[in-house]
């Protein structure tokens, strides 16, 4: 794709001239609230919506349209999952049009559906993606010569937003990523249980590697000895050599950094061996896949003090929908629960935030225009979000929005939402909240500086 012969160069030059045709069509009117009224802002989502990694995409959908719904009474939760679109189109402001491409988790389609939506759909807004490469990809060669802003999540490479390689004035990441897990869990989970050398096992691939990478500068910080980070291939599952290498070597401590692939074949070896396991909470089908062996190990009813004595954590969460307390989170739970029949899960309060944030810079913006909404976001302190009002800042240096994130230990699964959470496995109450300013890297650290 050229930068001389896209279609976003061209209608930018037919513009410089004096043409009164936008990227939005001819502009409506403004309501009370603020909101464009009669304007389409059309979105071109990146998602894996088949495979083994559609839940993925799926929940990321869910969360994103539960954050549309919250802010627009007259509209339900969009039931969009697979390859397609879906108009929303709320009486106070913009009709929002969705287009849906199925990336199948692979690097090369992602891009190229990125690509086909900016040049062919002429689309306003990229979203997306689940994976962390293919999102690295969309910055440099679509945000980039295109100027498309691009609201990613729930990709969570730290790179994406940390690296002056990766990052982009038009990339903005509502998600938390693997340096949030990091700094968030590592630190404490390690000093609570007293371990002094721990052992990095993660897959060899981007995610991998953002994970192991993250852990090892912050648990090195903390002066904790850290083995040389082992990684291997997606779905491997022999993990009784790597587990019994790291014990000779000293480890006390072990950190997992896999998806769904990869994850299960971990944990449930882990809780075989005498070692402190530590990480981040899966989302609902990996806690399903690991949630029979832990209950083997601890029973129907185990209790966060259970899963402590057994060295299961505590695990950092994103986000879970029992770890904050209040009535935007509250009404989140209800959206979601009545619309897709689950609880909001891992990657949902990101893409959530995606969406109230797209939202409340369209108000402030007062138009559908993309390069002022992409304005209007950096900076921008989002109202309305699952882990309360105000709770995610867009950092200027990076568009990496901030937020707080939870430590927790493992529990069984209560009655009040085993049917909205199908693991036998869940998060238990909060032990401890990390505030934003500590959860995130500071802009030192850090060779993006978008300022």
């Amino acid at each position: 794709m050229s930068r001389q012969t896209n279609r976003r160069t061209f209608l930018k030059a037919i513009g410089a001239t004096g043409a009164s045709v936008g990227l939005t069509g001819f502009a409506g009117c403004v309501g009370d609230n603020g909101l464009p009224v009669g304007e389409t802002l059309t979105i071109g989502a990146i998602q894996p919506t088949s495979g083994g990694l559609e839940y993925y995409g799926q929940i990321s959908l869910m969360g994103f349209y539960s954050g549309l719904a919250y802010k627009y009474d007259d509209v339900e939760p969009a039931d969009l999952l697979t390859a397609g679109s879906v108009e929303i189109d709320p009486e106070e402001g913009p009709t929002y049009e969705i287009l849906l491409s199925d990336s199948e988790f692979d690097t090369s389609t992602g891009l190229t559906e990125a690509e086909e939506f900016v040049v062919d759909d002429e689309v306003d807004i990229l979203l997306g993606t689940s994976n962390s490469a293919a999102a690295r990809q969309i910055i440099t060669e679509v945000v980039e010569p295109t100027d498309t802003p691009f609201i990613i999540g729930p990709a969570a490479d730290a790179d994406i937003t940390n690296d002056a390689a990766n990052c982009h004035e038009m990339a903005f990441r509502t998600s938390e990523n693997t340096a949030m897990d990091a700094r968030a869990g590592a630190v404490f989970a390690a000093e609570e249980a007293g371990v002094d050398t721990v052992a990095i096992f993660a897959a060899d691939y981007e995610f991998g590697h953002s994970v192991a990478a993250s852990y090892q500068a912050v648990l090195e910080d903390a002066g904790i000895d850290v083995l040389e980070p082992r990684y291997v291939e997606q779905g491997y599952a022999e993990f009784d050599g790597l587990f019994e290498a790291a014990l000779d070597d000293g480890a006390e401590g072990v950190v997992g950094g896999f998806t769904f692939v990869t994850l299960p074949a971990f944990l449930t070896t882990a809780i075989d061996f005498e070692i402190q396991v530590f990480g981040g909470f899966a989302e609902l089908v990996t806690t399903t896949a690991i949630g029979d062996a832990v209950v083997g190990r601890l029973g129907d009813d185990f209790t966060s003090e259970d899963a402590r004595d057994a060295g299961l954590g505590p695990f950092t969460t994103r986000y879970h929908w029992n770890q904050y307390d209040n009535d935007i989170n509250d009404a989140f739970i209800d959206l979601h629960t009545e619309a897709y029949g689950l609880v909001p899960d891992l990657f949902s309060a990101g893409t959530f935030v995606g969406a109230t944030a797209l939202v409340e810079a369209i108000e402030a913006a007062e138009t559908t225009d993309p390069g002022e909404i992409a304005e209007a976001m950096r900076g921008m302190t989002v109202r309305d979000t699952p882990k309360g009002e105000n709770a995610y800042t867009f950092q200027e240096f990076n568009n990496q929005a901030a937020s707080d994130m939870t430590v927790a230990y493992p529990i069984s699964t209560t009655d009040e939402w085993a049917q909205y959470w199908g693991a036998p496995v869940m998060p238990g109450e909060p032990v401890e909240t990390i505030p934003a300013e500590d959860a995130m890297t500071p802009a030192d650290e850090v060779s993006c500086s978008l300022n």
